[in-house]
């Protein structure tokens, strides 16, 4: 039995899943640092990157 067709699936749900778990933790930390920055904002101190 050839293992080409199994691999034609496998190869690519993985690389979509090892994908999409990187992305979760970018959009994650996106996330969590634009709350951060809101709420340094909300409190009256700026933004840490000086603009306003």
């Amino acid at each position: 039995m050839d293992a080409a067709p199994l691999n034609a699936i496998v190869i690519p749900v993985l690389s979509a899943a090892i994908f999409l778990y990187a992305l979760y933790f970018v959009v994650r930390s996106g996330v969590r640092d634009g709350i951060l920055q809101a709420e340094r904002k909300r409190d009256g101190e700026g933004g840490s990157d000086g603009r306003h």
